[in-house]
C-alpha cells in the first residue's frame, strides 16, 4: 500500500462509499504495521458532492485539464493588461466554457448513478470560475482530490458590458522594451483567444457525442426491455410445453401399463379358452 494510490482509489469513489472504504484501508494499513499510513489515511476527509463531481471530472476528461490549466494562465496575464472591451469578450468566453464544463460534469455524474441539481451544479461552476482566476486553485483541482468547494470569491474581476476602462495616468512615451512587451502580452493574448476557441470546440464535440451516447444508451435500453419481454413470453411458453410434455409422458405411462395389462388378460383368456377347448374335445370323444 502507499499513500497516493490509496488516495486515489478513494477519491474515485462515490461520496457514500468513502467513509467504509477509508476504514478498511486504514485496517489494512494497520495489519500492515504501517501506523504513520494509517493515520494519513484516516486524516483524507470526505469530499461534498459539488468537490466529488469535480474530481470525477477530471478523472473522466483528463483531455480537458491540461487546456484548462493554460487558458487559465493565459487569462489571468490578460487580465492585468486588457481594456474593457477585451475584457468583456473573454469574459463570455470565460463563463461559456464553465457551463460547458458545468454541464459535462452534471452528465458524468448521471451516468456515475448519482445525479445532481441545480445548486451542486453552481457550486461545480465556482470551483472552475477559482480554477481558472487562481494557479493554487487549479492545482488543487487537477489533483482530483477536492474535498470541498474552492472558495467562490477567487475570481477576475467583473467588467460589465458599457463599462468604461480606468485610464491609467499619463505616462511616458513608452520605450522600446515596452514595446516589446506589449507585443509579447499580445501574442499571449492570441494564444489565449485560440486556447479558449480550440476548449470551446471540443467541448461542443463532448457535448455531442454524450448526445448521441444519451441516444444510444436510449435505444439499447429499449431494445432490451423488447427482448426482456420477449424472454418472459418464451419462458411462459416454455413453461407451457414442459407441463403438457409432462402431461403426454404420464399419459403414455398409462397407456402402456394399461395395454401390458390388457396383454396379460388376453393371454390368460387364450389359456382358459384352450383348455375349455381341450375339454370339450375330450368330452365329446368319450360320448362317441
Amino acid at each position: 500500500m502507499d499513500y497516493d494510490s490509496v488516495a486515489d482509489e478513494l477519491y474515485a469513489l462515490r461520496p457514500e462509499e468513502f467513509t467504509a472504504a477509508r476504514a478498511s484501508a486504514m485496517a489494512s494499513a494497520r495489519t500492515a504495521g504501517d501506523r504513520e499510513l494509517a493515520a494519513r489515511i484516516g486524516a483524507l476527509r470526505k469530499p461534498s458532492l459539488a468537490a466529488w463531481v469535480s474530481n470525477l471530472l477530471v478523472r473522466s476528461s483528463p483531455g480537458e485539464v491540461e487546456p484548462l490549466l493554460r487558458l487559465g494562465e493565459g487569462l489571468r496575464q490578460a487580465h492585468q493588461d486588457l481594456d474593457g472591451a477585451q475584457l468583456r469578450e473573454l469574459s463570455r468566453r470565460q463563463h461559456a466554457l464553465i457551463r460547458a464544463l458545468s454541464l459535462q460534469a452534471r452528465q458524468l455524474a448521471k451516468e456515475a448513478g448519482h445525479p445532481i441539481g441545480e445548486g451542486v451544479q453552481r457550486e461545480v461552476e465556482n470551483i472552475l470560475h477559482a480554477v481558472l482566476a487562481d494557479p493554487e486553485a487549479a492545482r488543487a483541482w487537477a489533483g482530483a482530490r477536492l474535498t470541498k468547494p474552492l472558495d467562490a470569491a477567487v475570481g477576475f474581476p467583473a467588467v460589465a458590458e458599457g463599462a468604461r476602462p480606468q485610464r491609467p495616468a499619463p505616462a511616458p512615451a513608452p520605450s522600446r522594451p515596452g514595446r516589446k512587451a506589449s507585443e509579447q502580452q499580445r501574442r499571449r493574448l492570441d494564444r489565449a483567444r485560440k486556447e479558449a476557441e480550440a476548449a470551446e470546440r471540443e467541448l461542443r464535440g463532448l457535448r455531442d457525442e454524450a448526445a448521441a451516447a444519451d441516444r444510444a444508451a436510449g435505444e439499447a435500453k429499449r431494445q432490451v426491455d423488447a427482448l426482456q419481454r420477449q424472454v418472459e413470453e418464451l419462458t411462459g411458453e416454455l413453461e407451457r410445453v414442459r407441463s403438457e410434455h409432462q402431461q403426454a409422458r404420464f399419459a403414455e405411462r398409462t397407456a402402456r401399463e394399461r395395454a401390458r395389462t390388457a396383454g396379460r388378460r388376453v393371454r390368460e383368456a387364450g389359456r382358459k379358452a384352450a383348455t375349455a377347448a381341450d375339454r370339450l374335445e375330450r368330452l365329446t370323444s368319450s360320448d362317441a
